[in-house]
């Protein structure tokens, strides 16, 4: 039988209580204050979600329904209390629109992408407060929320469309952002910059003949401009592309193997006279894109300019004033007029539209020295990954030279650097990028230009923009051509 202790509280269970020491009034507080504490915190109980009841009940069941909706041979009873969360309905059922007092509408469904899926998701999104939705059927889902204007739906497609693009999406992810007026969309990283960016970093290390294919001339020749265009090797490279890409859309019906793409091409394009490509009726529309190509970079290897010459697409007009700019540049330097490129003489805009564009990729955490050779105005710069550090050297006797050295005391270098990391599908890791910077380095000296972190995994991507040699003044410019003769044009050199 239970009994009563000292301190006047009742233990019950027929069992005797064990021995308790005596308590003052100060214990008393502390269970107060533990009970206290107690109803304090919050406790989680799992309730039946209103959301859920009201979305299977309403909308699933169509339960007190006043409005049916007719589309794509399907019917919806549904209500316009929740339909008015939609401007599309919000004005529909406002004002003298004879919609307004019709207790059936028959909708027409204009954009072809959109279908009975895409729509059962987007209205019955006004019935809940949170939506899953596959990465697969986005692109419908989000031509119907821009429809029926849904601002919080098309967030939460331009969201996952972010975070899936990949060789596969991008293109229709891009033409989607532009049909649908995403970029309007704010507070997020919008998908069709999103795009933009990844084709920027993505292209030239996974292009594919399918991709070339797919992509648009506007938007192809928005990448090759772009000064963030992650090159792999050197600007010989994004020429190659360029002509692939002409190629294909040319001759759709090739499909023969990827690696003989370029070979294919060329055979192409050397079938037309010297020079004549361009200036033809279907050459025309890609003159443009190949303006895009900054042949400065191309023509200081003897074995790419005439590579260039052989393909008959670019005629003397072009080709000409950009030697004559290189051979200025190049005497300008070696009379000793100028050390090379510096803040008050190179702006970020001209260095931008003007920097030479050269990348590799570090396969493993090991040292490499390498350069990207060619005629360099003297400049011979070399490269170096070694305890996680990217060193910049001017070398000059240390290391073998290849072409000739500039004497000078010093010189200036001016670049911007970036090292990233992807994943399996182009989105990025890792990033780590410089400053625009100016380098004055004396004879063989070297300066270690960016620090990666210990976390960067492998393999990591090095992208450097640089100029070596000031760009002549606007008015020495060509309209319509690059005219900032600068920098190494071959594969790069391991050392």
């Amino acid at each position: 039988m239970g009994g009563y202790v000292s301190t006047g509280r009742f233990f019950g269970g027929g069992k005797a209580s064990p021995k308790k020491r005596k308590r003052g009034r100060d214990d008393d507080s502390d269970d107060d204050s533990e009970e206290d504490e107690m109803m304090r915190t919050p406790q989680r109980k799992k309730l039946k979600s209103t959301s859920k009841y009201i979305y299977d009940t309403l909308f699933v069941n169509g339960e007190n329904s006043d409005i049916t909706i007719f589309a794509l041979g399907k019917e919806w009873y549904l209500h316009k209390i929740y339909l008015c969360q939609s401007s599309y309905f919000a004005s529909m059922f406002s004002g003298s629109w004879k919609e307004s007092n019709l207790n059936e509408i028959v909708m027409n469904i204009p954009d072809n992408t959109i279908d009975i899926g895409a729509l059962e998701v987007a209205l019955g999104s006004l019935y809940r407060d949170d939506v899953m939705l596959e990465p697969a059927k986005v692109v419908p889902i989000l031509a119907a929320a821009s429809l029926l204007q849904l601002d919080g739906l098309i967030c939460q497609c331009a969201d996952i469309m972010t975070d899936t693009i990949s060789t596969k999406t991008v293109c229709c992810y891009h033409t989607s952002a532009s049909a649908y007026g995403l970029e309007a969309v704010t507070n997020n990283l919008l998908i069709f910059f999103s795009c933009v960016t990844w084709l920027e970093q993505n292209l030239m290390d996974m292009q594919r003949s399918s991709l070339l294919r797919e992509l648009s001339l506007e938007l192809f020749e928005q990448v090759i401009r772009s000064p963030d265009l992650f090159v792999l090797q050197v600007e010989m490279d994004v020429y190659s592309m360029v002509k692939k890409f002409v190629f294909l859309k040319l001759v759709p019906s090739w499909n023969g193997n990827f690696k003989n793409l370029s070979k294919d091409a060329d055979v192409f394009f050397r079938s037309y006279k010297p020079g004549t490509f361009l200036q033809t009726e279907r050459g025309q529309k890609f003159e443009s894109l190949f303006q895009g190509v900054r042949l400065q970079h191309i023509i200081n290897d003897l074995s790419a300019s005439k590579h260039i010459e052989k393909d008959h697409i670019m005629h003397k007009e072009w080709l000409l004033p950009v030697y004559q700019l290189q051979w200025q540049t190049m005497l300008c330097l070696e009379q000793g007029q100028s050390q090379g490129p510096t803040e008050e003489t190179v702006s970020p805009e001209v260095f931008d539209q003007q920097s030479l564009r050269c990348g590799r990729v570090i396969a493993r955490e090991t040292d490499y020295c390498w350069r990207w050779t060619g005629y360099n105005y003297g400049m011979d710069v070399l490269f170096t990954f070694a305890n996680r550090l990217l060193i910049f050297r001017r070398n000059t006797i240390t290391h073998p030279v290849v072409a000739s050295v500039s004497l000078q005391n010093s010189r200036n270098i001016m670049f911007r650097v970036r090292v990233v990391s992807y994943d399996g599908q182009g989105h990025v890791m890792y990033l780590k990028k410089s400053d625009l910077k100016v380098l004055k380095l004396n004879k063989d000296e070297e300066a270690v230009v960016l620090t990666v972190d210990r976390h960067a995994p492998f393999p990591m991507r090095i992208s450097v923009n640089m100029l070596c040699a000031t760009p002549p003044g606007k008015e020495e410019s060509v309209e319509g051509l690059p005219n900032a003769p600068d920098g190494p044009n071959i594969r790069e050199e391991e050392l």
